[in-house]
């Protein structure tokens, strides 16, 4: 089969079709991977065809691949994802259930990760349990004057105790201990990138701006919020089994729609290290 792209929205997201299995392991594939993942920030493969073997080499080419089992799978390297009761353990379904919320993987981390890769292996079949993405760089070059001026050196705390409130509001005092665990990091509101680009460092994690009463700090985190995320520039993405779907995490806002736990959706995750830090 040729090889062809299709653009998927006015400004973010990329379809490859026609590039699977062991062709996404030639370097020519990688390369071609980075530079759409720089042009379009999502890149969808529909049916890849990667085994978990091959999924982890792909990644291995476009990065550092992380190392953080949860005793799900077999391969360290790769996470399970699913609030499927039979896949997983309740305290991982509960930390799972934070990306129905607008987020940045690794955004209370010292160098958030570079990049996410997916391959459903099974999908909902009522049609739950899309991703959705939102590039956070247009949502700062979209900005007005003032509204870049009045962020310009803004400070935010980062915290994972504030996503997971969000997602589990009647915590017990268990929960909030383990949270509690994950230290927060403070990062400037814009982030200002090696390159040139800046970017706004948002989601579920952004619990309050440093300096300003509480409720303006979360008055302006929700307004940012909702302009990055506003359905024009929006991506969803609906899930059909063996698509591999790759972003930059660091650019991305992504979140999961809703389904129920007791989907069979399942999808398998590799994680790329973070490469450049938050300034």
């Amino acid at each position: 089969m040729a090889l062809s792209l299709s653009p998927l929205a006015p400004h973010v997201g990329v379809e490859v079709v026609g590039a699977s299995g062991s062709g996404l392991l030639r370097q020519s594939a990688s390369e071609q991977c980075r530079e759409l993942l720089n042009r379009y920030g999502v890149v969808v493969y529909r049916d890849s065809g990667l085994s978990d073997d091959q999924l982890i080499k792909f990644s291995s080419m476009l990065g550092q691949v992380v190392v953080a089992p949860t005793g799900e799978h077999e391969r360290p390297e790769i996470q399970t994802i699913t609030l499927d009761p039979e896949r997983t353990n309740p305290v991982m379904a509960a930390y799972r259930r934070g990306n129905f919320f607008w987020h940045i993987d690794g955004a209370t981390d010292q160098t958030p990760q570079k990049g996410t890769l997916l391959v459903a292996r099974e999908v909902d079949q009522s049609g739950e349990g899309g991703t959705e993405f939102a590039s956070t760089y247009l949502a700062y070059e979209t900005l007005s004057d003032d509204d870049k001026t009045l962020i310009e050196n803004l400070q935010v705390v980062h915290s994972f105790a504030a996503a997971q409130q969000r997602a589990n509001p009647d915590p017990t005092d268990e929960d909030r201990a383990n949270w509690d665990r994950v230290p927060v990091r403070v990062n400037p509101l814009v982030w200002r990138r090696r390159d040139g680009r800046r970017s706004l460092l948002l989601g579920s994690t952004a619990a309050e701006v440093v300096g300003w009463a509480p409720e303006e700090g979360r008055a302006l985190l929700d307004r940012l919020e909702a302009w990055a995320t506003r359905p024009e520039v929006v991506l969803q993405h609906d899930w059909r089994k063996d698509d591999l779907v790759t972003w930059d995490n660091t650019g991305m806002l992504h979140r999961a729609m809703p389904f129920q736990p007791s989907s069979r959706r399942l999808m398998h995750r590799t994680t790329l290290a973070g490469e450049e830090g938050v300034a």
